[in-house]
Parts: C-alpha cells; structure tokens; sequence
C-alpha cells in the first residue's frame, strides 16, 4: 500500500456525517447522492452512525438528522478561537457598510472550513452558512488563495493526497497548479470565484478572497460574497478590494499583536 493512502471506508463515513451535518435532516437516498456512496455503503454507515450516537432518524420525517453527540467531535479544539475573536467586530463592521456577507475560512486537510461569517447580519444573503460549512479547496475562492500561500512542498503533499484518495479527477490534478494561477494570485494577494458551485445555491453566488497572515504565513482566508446577478466579479473588485484588504490587514495586524505578546 502506497504511504498515506487513506482508509477508504473511514473516509465514506466522514462523507456521511458531513453531508448529514451540513444539509440535514437527509433522507437515506439524499446522503448516498451528498456523500457519493452507493446506497448500500450509505446504509451501513449511517446505521453505524446511529449506533454511535451521533445521528439519528427524525421518525415524523423519516429523515436523518446529527445528535448533539456531534459537539463533542469539536471537544478540546481551540485554534481558531482567536481567529473569529478577534475577526468577527472587523468582518460585522465591512457587512454593514458593503452590504454583503462575509466569511472567514480556514483549511483543515483537503477543505476549507467555514470559521464564522456575517450571513446572519445582512438580508442580501440566500442562505444562512454556520461554522463547520466546508469547501472544496479546488474550486473556491478561499481554497484557491490557501493553496497559493501554501508552501510548495505541502502544497504537492496535497495534491498528491488527493490524487491518492480519488476525491478528486486525476485528470484534473495533473495541471491543478498552473491551470488555477497560484503564483499570479499570490502576487496579485487575492482569488475569485466567478460562480460558487458548491454552496447551499450553486451558482447563483460569486465570491472575493484576501489573505489573513501573521509571520507572513496564510492563517485564513476572508472572502465577499455577492449575487452573481447583481454585479460582475470586475465591478465588485473595484468597490470592494481595497477595503477588504484593509480589513483583512487590521485582523493580521492584531494576531501579530498577540502573537509577539504572547512570546515576550
């Protein structure tokens, strides 16, 4: 077996619990077509889920839904605490002038994790995305911009990870680099995502990211996103960008506060 090849069905059970924790309450049909397993392997581990105690079936819907044991898969994690503390005033504060929602993600393996956003504070929204919300790092705005301020060795580990685990077109990754322009966007120090495809409303959205860093290294990133039917990714650019960067610096200037008090 080639090193670091995943546990496949390890992997499917996360797959599970996510779509379950992120679109639910699903039926059974519904989690094998959001997690991409056959429907006998959705069966069987959304039995196993149940038996652990981390979902189970609402019996009026018929459908499947997470339990309160899913917390406890977030007990002792604290990394981002700091982050959304010291993010959230500066992200409510862009909402309210802007309009627009903003989100702060980070990457945890091969996704972008959704750390907090303001799409509870503004009407211009479609969908309200909670903490946990994941997104494909290929093919986001905020995954595109990690990727072009990861360094190049980890950068590759990825990749390689994901053209092991086949969550991801092998075609597709061989030119993955040079086809998403991370070395433009990392000069350019922002991505966009001209529609986002795997939101709560695929492409009716378009997206705007800018780096959080502290020590030079990407700690977050902080995207915009707006009605694809509002405005073109170019207009936004000019009304939004440089306010964002602003925003996006006062948030790394502060982290770099305490990260240098902390060490003193």
């Amino acid at each position: 077996m080639e090193k670091g090849v995943p546990i496949r069905a390890i992997c499917r059970a996360i797959s599970v619990l996510q779509a379950v924790n992120r679109m639910g309450p699903l039926t059974m049909m519904e989690i094998s077509r959001a997690a991409d397993v056959p429907y006998p392997t959705a069966f069987r581990l959304v039995q196993t889920l149940i038996y652990e105690g981390i979902i189970e079936m609402d019996p009026d819907l018929k459908r499947y839904k997470p339990t309160a044991l899913v917390q406890s898969l977030s007990c002792g994690f604290q990394d981002g605490e700091l982050l959304v503390e010291v993010a959230r005033p500066h992200i409510i504060s862009l909402t309210r002038r802007i309009g627009w929602p903003v989100s702060i993600s980070s990457r945890v393996g091969h996704n972008m994790i959704l750390r907090d956003s303001t799409h509870a504070n503004t009407s211009l929204t479609f969908e309200r995305y909670y903490p946990g919300f994941t997104l494909p790092i290929l093919d986001s705005a905020s995954g595109r911009l990690c990727l072009a301020f990861t360094p190049v060795e980890e950068r590759e580990a990825l990749l390689r990870w994901l053209r092991v685990s086949k969550l991801v077109d092998s075609e597709y990754l061989k030119g993955a680099s040079d086809a998403l322009n991370l070395d433009q966007i990392k000069e350019q120090g922002y991505a966009v995502q001209g529609r986002n495809l795997h939101n709560l409303t695929p492409g009716k959205t378009a997206s705007i990211a800018v780096p959080i860093l502290k020590d030079g290294d990407f700690i977050a990133a902080m995207t915009v996103v707006f009605f694809v039917s509002s405005m073109s990714v170019d207009v936004a650019l000019l009304r939004y960008l440089d306010e964002m960067r602003l925003v996006s610096s006062s948030i790394s200037n502060i982290l770099q506060d305490y990260s240098a008090l902390n060490a003193s």
